[in-house]
């Protein structure tokens, strides 16, 4: 057979081990095992049925055919309402892009913005996707670590330290996937004060968890937190977590002409709008009765605190209690060295082969020595889980 090379910015690049978790674990279901899947960064509710019905409602109207590449009217609309209403932000609707999904909003931001050299400062634990993000685009990833003695949280110290002449792009995600922490808005703040003085660093917001979030202090954007950064921030959202639509495949972006410009130019030359009908769904998910969600944190609370306490059960294992998300992190480094693990990941191989529950090692997000656990399911199947992984890890001592 002819051997096909592929381009060198591959090399750079690997697939995302949250969906190569996701794909293992219905691949092993697939062949008759009873798979545990906590894997999987997505709610286990339906979407509402108001949402659907608008769905419903916008495929027999015709609403069936391509809209503008950065979204319908309607739908930014209905974001520029949203920022006005939850974080005191205004935005013109040409400041606003509608994507397929947060991640592509993310991923076009990056190839937008960034030149081969810059660098992007990542916390860590960080999203698996944004280092490979940043890559793709040329860019290097300049990581500040952080553990659960600091909550994982980055301190305005450490982002002085990591900024160089080739900072381009800080992210920030809270709630974090994976650890569940969350920035006050005096923390933000903190940090905001760090960055006034590099005017060519642009700050990214990933919002995505915003609603699912129950600490004492209210849920805090950066834009919000740091209004004399507003003009190089760009906030990113989307409808996936907090009303259960991950499959409908929306997200959006507000932030400073320029970026949102060339944010739109990368999308017109590669997916082109997103789903016309998913769109008109999420008009209704941004404008409609918001206690779905609330009913919807309410529940992944319970299923947090059930979890966090039965993990901190677990010899070797040390959990810290989130702020919001649907994901605990608990340090197990104690544990891999009773037990004689080599890595998190060979202990997630483990967990796999002997307690049937799919996990992802830390080391995919930048934290060797940790577990994420998905809580988005059902108390029971978390009780099972933490049953099955207590008796394997049990028998191995």
């Amino acid at each position: 057979p002819v051997s096909l090379s592929v381009s060198k910015r591959m090399a750079r690049v690997k697939p995302s081990p949250t969906g190569a978790a996701l794909a293992l674990a219905a691949e092993l279901r697939a062949a008759g095992r009873d798979i545990i899947g906590l894997g999987a960064g997505e709610p286990d509710f339906d979407t509402p049925q108001a949402i659907k019905d608008a769905a419903i409602a916008a495929i027999n109207s015709g609403q069936t055919k391509y809209t503008p590449v950065d979204g319908t009217a309607e739908l930014k609309a209905a974001v520029q309402r949203k920022f006005e209403r939850d974080n005191g932000l205004s935005y013109d609707t040409s400041q606003i892009v509608i994507s397929t999904g947060a991640k592509q909003a993310l991923f076009n931001l990056c190839l937008g913005l960034l030149d081969d050299g810059d660098e992007v400062i990542v916390p860590a634990p960080y999203w698996v996707s944004y280092p490979d993000m940043a890559a793709l685009a040329g860019a290097e990833s300049v990581v500040i670590e952080t553990g659960i003695e600091e909550d994982f949280k980055m301190t305005p110290g450490q982002l002085a330290s990591a900024i160089t002449d080739r900072t381009r792009l800080l992210i920030l995600n809270s709630p974090s996937n994976p650890t569940g922490a969350s920035y006050s808005a005096a923390e933000l703040a903190a940090l905001g004060e760090v960055l006034e003085p590099h005017p060519n660093i642009v700050i990214v917001s990933d919002d995505i968890y915003e609603h699912v979030h129950w600490a004492p202090d209210p849920f805090a954007s950066f834009a919000t937190a740091c209004p004399a950064l507003f003009d190089r921030t760009v906030t990113t959202n989307g409808v996936s977590k907090a009303y259960a639509m991950t499959g409908w495949r929306i997200g959006y972006a507000a932030g400073p002409d320029a970026v949102i410009k060339a944010m739109k130019t990368v999308q017109s030359q590669s997916t082109s709008n997103a789903c016309s009908v998913s769109q008109a769904a999420a008009v209704a998910a941004l404008d409609g009765d918001q206690s779905v969600v609330a009913e919807m944190t309410a529940a992944y609370r319970e299923r947090h605190d059930y979890l966090v306490a039965a993990l901190n059960e677990i010899p070797g294992f040390e959990c810290r209690a989130g702020e919001g998300t649907f994901y605990a992190f608990p340090r197990v480094s104690g544990a891999l060295d009773a037990l004689r693990f080599t890595s998190d990941t060979e202990m997630t191989e483990f967990l796999l082969n002997e307690a049937d529950v799919a996990l992802v090692p830390g080391t995919a997000f930048g934290a060797p020595g940790y577990l994420r656990f998905s809580f988005a399911c059902s108390l029971e199947t978390l009780r099972e889980a933490a049953d099955r992984i207590r008796r394997a890890l049990a028998s191995k001592t």
